[in-house]
C-alpha cells in the first residue's frame, strides 16, 4: 500500500542529505572567510612593512633617489 504518493524516507532520506548540506555549505564558508583573513602574525610581512617604512623615511630625507627608492621597493616585496 502506497503512503500518499511522497516519499518518507526519514532521516537517512532527505534529512540526512539536508543537514550534509547545510554542513558543507557552512564549512565552504568558513575555509573562505579563514582565507580573506590577513596573516599578522607573519613575521616577514612585519620586516618588510618596516622595511618599506625605513625605505620612505630616507627617501624623504633625500638620502636615495627616487630611482633607488623604486628599485630597493621591488627588491624587498620579490
Amino acid at each position: 500500500m502506497m503512503n500518499g504518493g511522497g516519499m518518507s524516507g526519514g532521516f537517512f532520506g532527505t534529512g540526512f542529505l539536508f543537514i550534509l548540506l547545510i554542513v558543507a555549505i557552512v564549512g565552504v564558508f568558513i575555509w573562505m572567510m579563514r582565507a580573506k583573513t590577513p596573516k599578522e602574525n607573519n613575521p616577514t610581512d612585519k620586516e618588510n612593512r618596516h622595511s618599506l617604512s625605513l625605505l620612505k623615511d630616507r627617501l624623504a630625507k633625500g638620502e636615495i633617489t627616487e630611482e633607488e627608492y623604486e628599485r630597493l621597493k621591488r627588491k624587498i616585496q620579490e
